[in-house]
């Protein structure tokens, strides 16, 4: 029984499947002959994160293929509708790496806050030279405590960076079409804890409101999420952080924002062309950047293995 980790697989995972009596290959398959592969090999189930695409195609033509499983939340680049039509499990990880997103959206907002998106970059360069006037113009940095931070999407990541903002002493507002209201579980070190409902309110009230703003929504089909009209509306100096999917921001506008001053800076993990960011992105001064790694820490990349590999047996009925 074969399964193809066409993006990789955490060692748990290869493990915990192996134990099971699958043969996991991790050979990296260009998406031009994935089809001839999985042909070749018979492989039954796929396992992808973001970067391979499952569509119609490949779904016709590897009738071998039973499973179909993503390594994370979204399932944007699987055709997830079709593949269930034609008896294919389609499967994904949904809580495996919402905390590993969450922190890295706080890692965003720390870096503009104190422009260590800037500062790391020119340190190196003329630390040793022009110390005072680096000084000096790092010297208006925010502080997080005590702000509104306005959360786009109140799903098992949204939540997750709800607790942490309450931790750190933020308000947090939100905004959601499918939930209208969420019990937030703050739990700290001794085993005490402290439950915060969370009633969404129409997205137009949280970007008038926040000084933070974090998306958390799926891909979208219809257009920019946030584009100009959307900027208009938030306040002056708001910083802003994407790390759901690419195109949910309308690039251009953000950089008109941030050149005009209405946006302070913003924290970017996904871009509308991955792989290949636009050059105007990669190089602003107030964007803090990461290459689309939100779910690449140690723990949730585990956690990941480990799921995808109970779901196969399950499915697959492996005892």
């Amino acid at each position: 029984m074969k399964v193809l980790a066409n993006d990789g697989l955490d060692q748990s995972g290869i493990d915990a499947l192996a134990e099971k009596g699958f043969e996991v290959i991790t050979t990296k398959v260009p998406q031009e002959f994935l089809v001839d592969y999985i042909n070749e090999h018979k492989i039954r189930t796929l396992l992808v994160r973001s970067a391979t695409q499952v569509r119609k195609d490949i779904i016709d033509s590897c009738p071998s293929i039973e499973i179909i499983g993503r390594g994370g939340v979204g399932m944007d680049n699987i055709d997830v509708d079709y593949a269930r039509e034609k008896g294919i499990h389609v499967i994904n990880t949904p809580s495996a790496s919402s905390e590993s997103v969450a922190e890295l959206v706080f890692a965003h907002l720390f870096s503009g806050a104190r422009f260590l998106q800037d500062s790391n970059r020119k340190m190196p360069l003329v630390g040793d030279t022009e110390f005072a006037g680096l000084k000096k113009a790092y010297t208006a940095g925010i502080e997080l405590r005590g702000k509104t931070i306005g959360i786009v999407g109140m799903g098992r990541i949204g939540q997750e960076v709800a607790r942490i903002a309450l931790g750190l002493g933020m308000r947090v507002i939100a905004a959601d079409n499918n939930v209208g209201k969420a019990s937030i579980k703050v739990k700290f070190y001794n085993n005490q804890f402290i439950n915060v409902d969370i009633e969404t309110e129409p997205l137009q009230d949280v970007l008038k409101h926040s000084d933070f703003i974090t998306l958390h929504v799926p891909a979208q089909k219809d257009g920019y999420m946030i584009g100009k009209n959307e900027f208009d509306m938030m306040k002056d100096g708001v910083a802003i952080v994407n790390c759901s999917r690419g195109g949910v921001i309308d690039e251009a506008a953000l950089i008109e924002a941030l050149d005009s001053g209405k946006v302070k800076f913003a924290g970017l993990d996904v871009f509308i062309n991955e792989p290949t960011p636009s050059k105007a992105i990669l190089n602003h001064s107030k964007i803090s950047l990461t290459p689309h790694t939100g779910a690449s820490t140690l723990e949730a990349q585990d956690r990941i293995g480990l799921s995808l590999a109970e779901q196969i047996s399950s499915i697959l009925q492996i005892q």
